[in-house]
This record gives C-alpha cells, structure tokens and sequence, in this order.
C-alpha cells in the first residue's frame, strides 16, 4: 500500500513511473490507468489509432483523473480472472474502490471476446466505507493531444461534435464542461456506486450512446465474466508457477486484436528505453517474430486457439510477394497494412522530456531473416492443432522455407533491428536453420509444395557455417555474428529453438560468457555498443533487456541448474508492478521499468522460463 497526496486532476503530469500504470483492453485497443487513477493513455477503436487520452507523453495531450481529493493510501490488483483493474483508495474518512475496463460485447464469452466491441471505458467508484469526496477531470485530447475538442453538455454528461471522431461522456453525478473537459466533484458513501462512460464512435456515425450510469455496474460485470470465461477455458498450467502464468497469458491475450488475428508487440509508442535518449519507437503493430513468440508461449501458458486467427492473418496480410520477391514482410499493420512509415509528433514533450515520440515504424522496410523461423516454428508447435493446411498455408510455408534457403547467406538488419550496415548475424542464421528444420517437419502435409531433400541439405549448411562461423577463439562463446568478437544474447536463443542442448560445452560456455560479461546487476543486455567495434547506428543506450534475462533463466534450467535459474527468475519476476506487468526493459541502476508497457515479449519470455524450470525440476524429482 501506497501514499499518495495527489488530487486526481493529472496536471503537471508525465513523469509517472511506467511501473504505476494498469493495462486495460478489449482486444481491440487499449488504455493505462495510474495508481493514482488518471487514465493516461487510450487508443480506440483500435491499438494503433490516434491516442484520445496521451498524458502518458505530454501532461497537456489528455487525461481522465479519478480520486480523492484528499490524501490517500492506494491499493490495486487485477479483478482475478481479467483485465479489469481494482483501485482502493483510502482517506482519512472512509475508502472507496475504483473499478476500470474496457468494456466487450455484451454476453460476449470465450473466443468472441474483441467481436463487435462496443470501443467503451466503463468507471465505477463505489462506497466502501465512512464517506469519501472525489473529483473526476476527463480531458479528451484527440490526435494525441493536437486537438482540443469542442464538448457540448447533455443531461447527464457531454458529448464532441466535430473533429474526425466522436466522443459521449456520461456521469452519474452532476458535471461542469469547462476548458474542453469533463469535471464533478462528488461525496460517495459506504454502499453508493457512481458509474461513468466514456464511448467512442468514427466521425461518418451518429453520436454514440455511451452506457448508462446506472448501467455501468452490470456492464463491467459482464467483462469479467467474459474474461473469466476466456481462461477457464484455457486454464491448462498446472504447474509452481500457474498464477504468474495466468496473469502473462491473460496479457497476451489482451494484446491480441480480435477482429483480424494479429497480435501488437506493446499498446504503446515511445516510451523510452533510456530516460532521455532517442530509442523511442512505436510498437502498436504485428510483428512477425514477437506474435509468433506470443503464440508459442500462448500454446505453453492456455493452449489457445489463436493460432488459428493469426495464421490467417499472416496469410491474408502477405497477400502475394512484396516488391523484391520477399514472401512476407517482418511486421504488419494490424489490419494488414503493409506501408508503416515513421514520423515524429513534435507537439509532444516525450515521457520524462525523452523525444521524439513517434508513430509508425521505420523498420518495416528492413530485412530480417529470423522471421523465417519464427513463424515456421510457431506453425509447428501447433501443427496437430491447426490440422491440414489449405492450399495458400501450404504455399506460403513452402516459400518461408525456400526463402530462408535462398537468403540465409544474405547480411539483414539482425532481430535487434539495428539501423547500421547490415551483418551476418548469428542469430538471423540459427532462425534461418529452425524455418528450414520445422518445414522438413511439416513437409508430409505441404502436398506438392514440400521439396525435402532441397530443404533438408540447405538446412545441413546452415549448421556446418555457424559451428565453424559463428565461434569466437578469444571470447570462448558464440559471437554476434560472424567474424565477430561481440557478444549477443540472441546466441541464448540455440538451445531454445534446438539448435544446440545447453549442456553442449560450447553452448554452455557461450551460456556463462552471457552471464558474466553481458549482464548489468546480474540482468542481460542485448549487447554491447562499442564505438565503430559494434555500431548499432542509434544514438543512445538502453536498459537491461527483459526477454534476454528470461532466455538466460530458461538455458540455465535446460542446462541442469533450476536453482540458479529460479533465483534469477525471482529477480527478474520482483521487478514486474503491483500488477504483475513487465515493460520490454530494466533501468540498471535504478531498477525502474523502461521501454513500451506492457511488452509481450517480456511476458513470452516469462511463460518460457517458468515452464523451463518447472520441466526441469520435474525430471528432477
């Protein structure tokens, strides 16, 4: 339990921790909520859609507060089961719990959660003991705070007109439009509720009718048992670490947009991976490596049937050969958009004053072989589940396979996306390997497509340079790429995806080399940055890289340490919030989480690292 003397207005903000945000989702577009209560980022209808509330990156781009106005203690949990966040503030006279979501379709149960989503922020305050005085401010800041809405008063709430999309706020205590916001204060007693709404409709619709306020209380019921409904229906984890499983499967599932199958990488752009520096990106978008990942973890933590979704989605955004012949591209818009250009929002100040913020990403357009793999991978993790491949499936895994064939020989850009000369980096090799060794797997059920003997020998290649390769003499570990001396912790990649088993004694060497020479407080950085020796072509650095040290825990498991790979599992673990969230990155020094929040990588390498210690200690026992 927290103090806190705010007084929920969220002025003067922008330098809120990462770590005292809670994620809201509907499977369609996301929010964060404080501790403090001020809603401080949403994006609707979707992920990527120009954020209405952005007080997450300049306290003058829109917020919706919620507190007392009075000193309080705060404490929050997720509702069990969901994504619906319990905030309790407690003041000198009384307390009152504050419950936050993003509502779904009504009725909506299991696999139909994010259809026909009615893009809605639902907020009940209700009494729970003594008697509380709260404010509410909800500033919509549409466009990422460029435009400063006309709002219109109604009987129990306002609504926007103009602008290129509506918005309708309804409030279950007397409000005040002022200054393009939405203010009340009001008294709740022990045994009152107070709903709120906020519903959110394109520009070509009529006004929205945002929920009742009477109303509110059932609506969000509803959402957790949707969400509850979501994981009874999954819940196959059964083993130590189940409950932190749950939790970082349920994120998963929360980053996953439902309408088309694809999965977001983060529901935010630009928050930092180094207070004040430039690496800011924008990762509201699908890419190929990160969801298939997530699928794979998704298969470990609930057995899900999003496999089904996204693979339909990859085929349907491939649609054909890019320009150049590529059978797919390494990322997607989450409607399939092929074209994410990058640009810079220069009315933002950036989260802490760390600019730019951008939107987009400019590493669409790269080249990295890894995503071969990747995919391939996922799509034989699950290949009893997803059953025959249809005609389109077949071909576009036969040409995964003959691309990685064709151009693991090729420099790209690595898995790091780094904006330097391209390299030969090892970790875009071994992918290369795993999408040629899953497509002689899946070859009986690729037809006419499979072409095992091109595939099997090409695959054999691949393993011959990287033995020969990828070693370095002088660091006595597997280097970054080849003819290189730098470290990697992609190299931690090799027994995962097996290449190598981590009891090799090169891979375990390359294992302790990691650990002891590319860790910061015992927590692993991507890698080192040299001067012109291992030029990245960024300006900046970056913090501890959360995936990395969870690949770290699982090869040490795999290599018949589950003790020491369970300590360090804690550390990484007790780095995450009060909620259970983990940001892409861990400020070394301070232990602050940095990066966009949550990552689905961070909660991938979790759930892989978990069960990587659980399987161990069970051929332990």
């Amino acid at each position: 339990m927290a103090t806190t003397n705010g007084h929920g207005h969220g002025h003067g903000r922008g330098g809120v921790p990462i770590a005292d945000y809670g994620f809201l989702a509907d499977c369609n577009g996301a929010a964060l909520v404080g501790r403090d209560g001020s809603v401080d980022w949403l994006c609707l209808p979707r992920f990527d859609s120009p954020a209405l509330f952005a007080g997450l990156l300049d306290p003058e781009a829109g917020h919706w507060a919620m507190a007392p106005t009075a000193p309080y203690h705060v404490a929050r949990r997720y509702v069990p089961g969901t994504l619906v966040v319990e905030t309790t503030f407690t003041t000198g006279t009384g307390s009152v719990r504050l419950l936050d979501a993003l509502t779904v379709a009504n009725g909506a149960r299991v696999h139909d959660l994010g259809l026909d989503g009615p893009h809605e922020l639902l907020r009940l305050v209700e009494g729970v003991s003594g008697v509380v005085e709260m404010a509410t401010d909800c500033a919509p800041r549409p466009e990422y705070g460029l435009v400063r809405p006309l709002l219109r008063e109604t009987p129990d709430g306002a609504c926007s007109f103009g602008g290129p999309s509506r918005i309708a706020v309804r409030a279950g205590s007397p409000v005040a439009v002022e200054d393009a916001s939405v203010r009340a204060t009001f008294l709740v007693r022990a045994g009152d509720a107070v709903g709120f709404a906020l519903r959110w409709a394109p520009a070509e619709q009529e006004p929205p009718e945002a929920t009742a306020p009477s109303g509110v209380a059932a609506r969000i019921a509803d959402t957790v048992v949707a969400w509850r409904s979501w994981e009874e229906a999954h819940d196959i984890y059964q083993a130590p670490h189940r409950e932190q499983v749950r939790l970082s499967a349920r994120v998963l599932k929360g980053l996953a947009y439902r309408p088309t199958g694809a999965i977001v990488a983060a529901p935010t752009t630009s928050l930092p991976e180094a207070i004040g520096g430039g690496r800011n990106w924008d990762y509201r978008f699908a890419w190929i490596r990160d969801a298939s990942l997530t699928l794979e973890a998704l298969y470990i933590g609930a057995c899900s049937d999003e496999a089904d979704q996204f693979v339909r989605f990859i085929t349907g955004a491939a649609g054909g050969y890019r320009r150049g012949g590529e059978p797919v591209q390494i990322m997607y818009g989450i409607a399939g958009e092929h074209d994410l250009a990058e640009r810079e929002l220069t009315h933002l100040r950036g989260w802490r004053d760390s600019a730019p913020v951008r939107v987009g990403n400019g590493a669409w357009n790269q080249r990295q072989l890894d995503v071969y793999g990747e995919l391939l991978s996922a799509l034989h993790r699950y290949d009893a589940r997803l059953g025959a491949f249809d005609p389109d499936g077949q071909r576009l895994i036969a040409d995964l396979a003959d691309a990685a064939a064709a151009r693991w020989t090729d420099p790209d850009a690595g898995m790091w996306e780094m904006r330097g000369e391209p390299r030969h980096h090892l970790s875009s090799k071994v992918l290369c390997w795993v999408a040629l060794d899953r497509a002689v797997k899946l070859a009986p059920k690729l037809g006419d497509h499979a072409r095992l003997g091109a595939w099997t020998a090409e695959r054999d290649r691949i393993r011959a340079a990287i033995l020969s390769r990828g070693w370095s003499e002088r660091r006595q570990a597997y280097a970054q790429s080849f003819g290189s001396d730098a470290l990697d912790a992609a190299a931690l990649l090799m027994p995962l995806v097996g290449f190598l088993p981590a009891s090799d004694p090169r891979m375990r060497s390359t294992i302790e080399a990691i650990a002891r020479d590319l860790t910061e407080d015992g927590l692993v950085v991507r890698y080192r940055v040299h001067g012109d020796q291992n030029d990245d072509g960024l300006a900046g650095g970056e913090g501890t890289f959360v995936i990395c040290s969870f690949w770290l825990v699982s090869c040490l498991a795999l290599a018949g340490e589950p003790d020491r790979a369970e300590a360090l599992f804690d550390r990484l673990a007790g780095h995450a919030n009060d909620l259970g969230l983990l940001g892409e990155e861990i400020d070394p020094i301070t232990g602050e989480l940095l990066g966009n929040f949550p990552q689905a990588f961070s909660h991938v390498g979790l759930i892989t690292a978990a069960w990587e210690i659980d399987r161990a200690r069970a051929v332990g026992a």
